[in-house]
């Protein structure tokens, strides 16, 4: 409560005002929280990372990069890292998720993919962080760790880890071999906001240096809303004409850069698996659990897929105590 009042105290003061109405906005998985204030008509959000906890300069540095790149980031009107608040222009209240149905669909995602084709135009080497072989292997080290052993309560087998380590190994080798972007980590439905421009973009403080195609399975592998395998292909297909055209570099048969795609999602899913565990094991955070079926499904159809990955199937089916399933292979 101390820490609401000095926020809102120091909200007031940026804004000239003896005071503000203050309302949640949203929070996520992390320390920070979002609060919306109205003063003289108007609104704006300010953010509360403690810092102890979260540094808001990656957040600050990288809102400069992207809106620089030509896209619709909050802009920072004033900031007290000591204390971790920042005072930012509102995006609105509408997200993607909240706002994505069958008519609205094609138009904000091709507006999402316009977006991430400027930050990716943007991409220069040795300006954000590495999404290098060891964040990548932190990340699938999550799945073992959190929810094999904490969710399922499961100890693997030497055999069990050494097809997990074979199966980490080869999808590192395709994420690793992909060319290299900015990242946002997070590009999904409940990131973006139906704005004027569209997208507008948030939560963009952990963005990297790394694989084309991680974004991409990002939001049309979202762990919060599915859409059939054609539409995703048609999304994906529109993404990869476009990049092309603007000299990105993407794979030139688009084959492969599906393929790509798929096993970077792959990574994802399995790094998804784990954070939601951790969530609730460790932060007591259980709105994510009721998202892990779709995550899994996604990891599942994957693996199936591919001769390369169906180890895994094997061990997932055995983690789910499921019967291998028949399917076709690329």
């Amino acid at each position: 409560m101390e820490r609401l009042q000095a926020l809102e105290a120091w909200a007031a003061r940026q804004l000239g005002q003896e005071t503000v109405d203050i309302a949640p906005a949203s929070a996520d998985a992390s320390f920070r929280r979002y609060f919306r204030v109205t003063a003289k008509g108007r609104d704006y959000i300010v953010m509360d990372a403690p810092p102890a906890h979260e540094d808001c300069g990656p957040f600050i540095a990288v809102a400069r990069l992207f809106g620089d790149a030509g896209v619709h980031v909050p802009e920072v009107l004033a900031q007290d890292l000591d204390q971790g608040f920042l005072l930012l222009t509102d995006l609105g209240h509408t997200t993607y998720l909240s706002a994505l149905n069958e008519s609205t669909a094609r138009e904000l995602y091709l507006a999402a993919n316009d977006a991430l084709i400027r930050i990716q135009l943007a991409s220069r080497p040795g300006v954000l962080p590495d999404y290098d072989r060891a964040l990548l292997t932190r990340e699938l080290m999550l799945f073992p760790e959190w929810y094999v052993a904490k969710h399922l309560g499961v100890e693997l087998n030497a055999a069990q880890r050494a097809t997990l380590d074979t199966v980490f190994e080869r999808l590192l080798t395709n994420n690793l071999a992909q060319p290299q972007v900015y990242v946002h980590r997070d590009w999904h439905s409940r990131n973006l906001m139906v704005s004027d421009p569209n997208p507008g973009i948030l939560d963009f403080q952990d963005a990297v240096f790394g694989p084309i195609t991680y974004d991409l399975a990002s939001i049309y592998r979202d762990a919060y809303i599915q859409w059939d395998e054609e539409r995703q292909l048609d999304w994906v297909i529109r993404y990869w004409e476009k990049a092309r055209a603007a000299r990105l570099p993407v794979a030139a048969d688009f084959g492969d850069f599906w393929r790509d795609f798929e096993w970077m999602g792959a990574q994802r899913h399995l790094k998804v698996l784990g954070i939601f565990a951790r969530l609730y094991h460790r932060d007591g955070k259980d709105g994510y659990l009721k998202d892990m079926p779709l995550v899994m499904h996604y990891l599942r159809s994957v693996c199936g897929r591919y001769d390369e990955l169906k180890p895994l199937l094997l061990l997932l089916d055995a983690l789910q105590d499921r019967q291998p399933q028949a399917g076709y292979t690329f």
